[in-house]
């Protein structure tokens, strides 16, 4: 059974930095694409960045390309997301999600994921 397991949420100042990381279970993922999804609170579930572990290629949302880097650790089965000089904008509940490739293209929507963590809470102060 997959699982993921998400770590390093907080509080933080606007300016400041996090790293969010997620660690990923139950089967191998020589064939996934992992990504980082966050949901405010009466907004929609937002892409936020996803890499392909075959090639590291990745992908970011509009919102944070430039501040946010998306990498993995294949030897510890870890996705990480470095987020820097945050914003009041990115607080959030950020998930982790994982889903096998269907395509050549990185994906960034909710359905071409199939298992997500429990989410883990950014609140940025200004």
């Amino acid at each position: 059974q997959v699982q993921l397991v998400e770590s390093g949420g907080g509080l933080v100042q606007a300016g400041g930095s996090l790293r969010l990381s997620c660690a990923a279970s139950g089967r191998t993922f020589s064939t996934d694409a992992m990504g980082w999804f966050r949901q405010a609170p009466g907004k929609e579930r937002e892409f936020v960045a996803a890499i392909r572990w075959s090639d590291i290629s990745t992908i970011y949302g509009d919102s944070v390309k430039g501040r946010f880097t998306i990498s993995r650790d294949n030897a510890k089965n870890t996705v990480y997301l470095q987020m820097n000089s945050l914003k009041p904008e990115d607080t959030a509940v950020y998930y982790c999600t994982t889903g096998r490739l269907r395509t050549v293209l990185v994906p960034a929507t909710t359905r071409e994921y199939d298992y997500w963590g429990q989410g883990t809470q950014v609140t940025v102060s200004s």
